[in-house]
């Protein structure tokens, strides 16, 4: 019998789950948003924006999977979501916990050279990238990569430390998108705020 994928997609999150993260925030801050996993509540907030039986959902920053698991929990099927992550070691792990998902190894700006769904294929990109901390050029390349796999209607889900928006407003209006807050969750630690990105004029 096969077993669906929601069916266990959310273990809890251990204590080893800190340590690894903890441990790939001292190697590398720029690539990790925080010292610490995001919460139930704020994946719970960002993967309820997601279909599960809509098109493919694309992770951005797959961590130790805080997020990964919330994702699963809509019962999205597994082949239907791609994980990025450059952190080797947490690549290596998200590949062992999450069978049937694929993670991919490549950076934000070029992910659509590597992601097996084509152009215009995927429903939701979910972003766990420390988007504050990335330079103009980076942000712009991130969601051009990211709105060149969204289908139409598509949408950019990205969470920060901050109330306001954490993309450039010249980063926004250059690629014609609109951002729109969907909630804060105080629960998280530190507390975090949700925002969606859409073209202009296809935002609900």
């Amino acid at each position: 019998m096969t077993v669906p994928s929601h069916a266990y997609a959310r273990p809890r999150s251990s204590a080893a789950d800190y340590i690894r993260f903890l441990k790939a925030w001292v190697r590398q801050p720029k690539q990790t948003a925080s010292i610490v996993p995001s919460s139930p509540w704020l994946g719970r907030l960002m993967a309820a924006q997601i279909d599960p039986q809509g098109g493919s959902v694309l992770e951005l920053g797959g961590g130790t999977g805080a997020l990964t698991r919330e994702i699963l929990a809509t019962g999205l099927p597994r082949d239907r979501l791609e994980v990025v992550e450059i952190n080797q070691q947490l690549a290596r792990e998200l590949h062992a916990a999450f069978h049937g998902v694929r993670i991919i190894q490549h950076p934000a700006e070029s992910v659509s050279d590597h992601a097996k769904g084509g152009a215009g294929t995927y429903q939701v990109v979910i972003s766990g990238l420390p988007i504050l901390a990335l330079t103009p050029q980076q942000q712009q390349a991130i969601l051009a990569e990211a709105f060149k796999l969204l289908a139409p209607g598509g949408s950019f889900i990205q969470f920060t430390y901050s109330p306001r928006s954490p993309f450039r407003p010249k980063v926004i209006e250059e690629l014609g998108l609109g951002v729109r807050r969907i909630g804060t969750i105080l629960r998280n630690v530190p507390p975090a705020t949700v925002f969606r990105v859409t073209r202009a004029g296809e935002e609900s």
